[in-house]
């Protein structure tokens, strides 16, 4: 290890504002001989393509796959959302937090498959049955500018759309994506239109825009879609270099939507895919048909094709640093011509990347720990390592977000590390880390980034790099890498993970909401955090006018870097029923005297790299008029939902449900209630179906919680085609406007009059939506509780039915209830207490 004391060393690396930056994660990234030769034919192709559709997954990643890497295209996919509406296969995040998931997941998808990724700001709300619903949702301005902005700053010479713009997409976001773009391609040329864009971009035509058809018949068969203007292209194919066909590399990229259960196996052998001319010059025969994709379309580019082809015809597998001095001479070729061409631009940073590659450079940067605080010194430290014979000088390490310097001239010798360990201070006035597009509250359905220039990105530009200045072959190049925390783990051994900057102290409140049933106080608490050593202060908590807290407030002390103490307050509720919010505030002591409103929130899977947040630090206060007749439940836990912790703050004592308990005698819970998609997620439950239908038929009351349809409801093989005692099957019906009337099919009927009498005030307030995978074709031992439809469709009534079965009860329900109890909606409490409750 090679220690060098630091030193004032003048070195830059300016990024051109209009240029995307896909930054990778983590560590280095190595390649083989025939990656690297990839690269190098790559460098030849001087075009690109942009695909957009609207959420996570949606994209057609074997399509993606071939672009990137057969047609060697600068490919980009454009997820107008980041998915944050959806469903959580495998945990219980949900809304920003599921998105910013479903972000990393896109991500991890694209370093397999290759293309890059960008989003709008636009934020998905849920499913929506029409294109005019979610642009009104949206902002059509906004969304279609930030199409625009990415079109001109991307400059593809082609755009496809995955979905038509028309009621064939299947939801209203998916049609919106291709209205949108349609949209966007009339316009991106015209500068008369985003104008304001214009500081940092130029208007661009791309030439043409297609549908890459979709229609299920034709998807599963290949048949050729009966669509004017329609191209067939074969996606299928094998790569040598890779060593995989373009549908097996799809399959692993495709397998990172974990949060949706999108695993998928290998695809081999033809494949046809098929583009459907929208707009632009026709394409009889391939969609880049009469586009020049050769250097041919940069001016004065003779040398470097010259060069490029001479890399690929000499490249030595076994020697890949043999091409450097040729890749050094294509790179100052490149500087020769208008630097400021965006395929110039492109080219350059491939080449940087790939003279990396061929001597197997290796550098990071590794914080001793993964977070740190406004003034807080940290150690760091900056390794390198050549990894080949070919010779390469470290010129010297630069730190630009805290002015650090090291000049080295070291001759890096062969395979040898060099590692320099310095301490540094963060400067007191660094922000704290919090993904751009969750800095400010959504309004309606649009995210607030009011910096231009970050909008498209996937995530934040990382607040600190290092630049690595190396003289290589003659030519000096500047490499920047983000900062990395890098630790080990005994069962996944290197793991990697962003380095954050963190508030001096964070706030955890026990509980999303806080539901009183009476005037009985109850006790909050609050989980202390600190973000560095010798921390101090006072914590208060802020409730509306008519609440009250005690105490007022109370002092900490904090010595180590993330110590945590417990904190706990009396919180009396108003005297009348009413909502509201409960804000900790933490002010440190002297010398800051600095007041923080933030909670820790990390969002850690093995997939995916760990993502720190930290979100205000509140919860909502609910004090509602709810009688429980039924206190002891049994939950049987399902895809990640809240619905446990919400019967607790009722009262109710719940029983987490595995198969040990269900071997158990089950007369002593009130009620039973299945979390939602467990039928879909927990194979065991199907041989336990008899005894939870015994247990209803005794005098048990059992509520299941929405599943999804497919013919059986437990995957993998099992079967159990009836989750109830008599009949239903469960369609794709859904309300998505969540303030739709809900009619009472019987209004008096026990679940809307016992213990609560529920009412339409009730059904104020709910979230995102009234329901999904309605209940349907149900025997007629089931009685509907609810009649509900969107605009201008017609009424639906599978929402909640209900049966009697021996002496129990039995309810499906596909209400939102795993959304609406965690959001602290008062209705959605005194339903649901009286669905435990019935019968009692």
């Amino acid at each position: 290890m090679i220690n060098r004391l630091s030193l004032r060393f003048c070195c830059y690396t300016a990024l051109a504002i209009t240029a995307f930056v896909q930054v990778s994660f983590g560590q280095t990234k190595p390649a083989a001989a025939g990656t690297i030769l990839q690269g190098l034919k790559k460098l030849n192709v001087v075009g690109s393509v942009l695909y957009v559709a609207a959420h996570p997954d949606d994209e057609n990643t074997q399509l993606l796959t071939y672009l990137a890497n057969e047609r060697l295209l600068r490919t980009g996919y454009l997820a107008l959302t980041r998915g944050d509406g959806g469903q959580n296969l495998i945990g219980p995040e949900q809304g920003e937090y599921i998105g910013v998931i479903r972000t990393q997941e896109l991500l991890a998808a694209r370093r397999i498959d290759g293309p890059d990724q960008f989003f709008s700001r636009a934020n998905d709300f849920g499913f929506s049955k029409s294109t005019d619903e979610a642009v009104r949702m949206w902002g059509q301005d906004q969304v279609l500018g930030d199409v625009v902005w990415v079109i001109r700053k991307y400059r593809p010479d082609v755009i496809i759309t995955r979905f038509p713009p028309d009621s064939r997409a299947g939801h209203g976001h998916h049609s919106a994506s291709a209205y949108l773009a349609e949209e966007a391609f009339k316009i991106a040329n015209d500068p008369t239109k985003y104008p304001e864009q214009l500081k940092w971009v130029k208007p661009w035509q791309p030439k043409r825009i297609f549908w890459n058809v979709f229609i299920p018949g034709a998807f599963l068969s290949n048949k050729k879609p009966d669509e004017p203007g329609v191209i067939s292209v074969e996606t299928g194919l094998y790569n040598p270099l890779l060593g995989k066909s373009y549908g097996e590399i799809a399959a692993e990229s495709r397998s990172q939507h974990k949060s949706q259960g999108f695993g998928v196996p290998a695809s081999r052998g033809v494949k046809i895919d098929y583009l459907a001319l929208k707009g632009g010059d026709p394409a009889p025969n391939d969609p880049f048909d009469a586009i020049d994709l050769t250097w041919k379309r940069v001016a004065g580019s003779s040398k470097v094709q010259q060069l490029i082809t001479q890399a690929i015809a000499n490249f030595k597998s076994d020697k890949p640093s043999a091409s450097v001095p040729v890749l050094v001479q294509t790179y100052k070729a490149l500087n020769q011509l208008d630097t400021a061409n965006v395929y110039v631009k492109a080219k350059k940073a491939e080449v940087e990347n790939l003279i990396q590659q061929c001597i197997g450079l290796w550098f990071e940067t590794n914080p001793g720990d993964f977070a740190a605080s406004p003034g807080e010194a940290i150690r760091v430290t900056s390794s390198v390592v050549n990894r080949t014979d070919f010779p390469v000088k470290l010129v010297g390490i630069h730190m630009p977000a805290i002015h650090k310097d090291t000049v080295t001239n070291l001759v890096l010798k062969p395979n040898d590390v060099a590692a320099f360990t310095t301490t540094v201070t963060i400067p007191a006035n660094q922000p704290i880390s919090q993904p751009y597009w969750l800095e400010k509250p959504v309004v309606k359905g649009l995210f607030q980034v009011s910096n231009q220039t970050l909008i498209g990105n996937p995530e934040n530009p990382p607040a600190f790099t290092t630049l690595y200045t190396f003289d290589i072959d003659g030519q000096t190049f500047t490499f920047s890498r983000p900062w990395s925390y890098k630790s080990t783990d005994p069962v996944d051994g290197e793991v990697y993970r962003p380095f954050v900057i963190q508030p001096a102290v964070m706030a955890n409140l026990a509980e999303r909401v806080y539901v009183f049933a009476d005037d009985t106080p109850k006790t909050v608490d609050v989980i202390l955090k600190s973000g560095r050593t010798n921390v101090s202060g006072s914590l208060k908590l802020e409730v509306p006018a008519g609440w009250r807290i005690e105490p007022a407030q109370q002092p900490f002390e904090l010595k180590e870097k993330m110590q945590e103490m417990r904190v706990s307050f009396r919180v009396f509720p108003s005297a009348t029923y009413s909502e509201g919010k409960l804000r900790a505030v933490v002010t440190t002591s002297s010398p800051e005297k600095t007041a923080y409103a933030s909670s820790l929130r990390m969002v850690a899977y093995k997939h995916i790299p760990t993502q720190t947040l930290f979100p205000a630090a509140e919860a909502k206060l609910v004090k509602l008029d709810v009688k429980v007749k039924s206190k002891n439940i049994g939950y049987i836990a399902g895809a990640g939902d809240e619905v446990p912790a919400a019967l607790q703050q009722i009262g109710c004592l719940v029983t987490p449900l595995s198969p040990r308990e269900l071997n158990a005698d089950l007369a002593a819970y009130d009620a039973i209630v299945v979390g939602v998609r467990a039928y879909n997620t927990e194979e065991w439950l199907r041989y336990y179906q008899p005894k939870l239908m015994e247990y209803v038929k005794n005098g048990g009351t059992m509520i299941v919680q929405y599943v999804t349809p497919g013919g059986s409801f437990i995957q993998n093989g099992l079967k159990i085609n009836q989750i109830g005692p008599y009949p239903f099957t469960v369609g794709r019906e859904r309300v998505t406007e969540e303030d739709a009337k809900m009619t009472f099919v019987n209004p008096q009927h026990p679940l809307l009059n016992t213990p609560n009498k529920i009412t339409d005030q009730d059904f104020n307030g709910w979230i995102q939506e009234r329901g999904i995978y309605f209940a349907q074709d149900w025997d007629k031992a089931y009685e509907p509780i609810f009649s509900a439809h969107d605009v201008n469709e017609a009424a639906k009534e599978g929402s909640l039915i209900y049966c009697k079965y021996g002496k129990g009860h039995y309810m499906y329900t596909g209400l939102v209830f795993f959304r609406e109890l965690p959001a602290g909606v008062p209705g959605a409490y005194r339903l649901f207490a009286n669905m435990i409750s019935v019968g009692k």
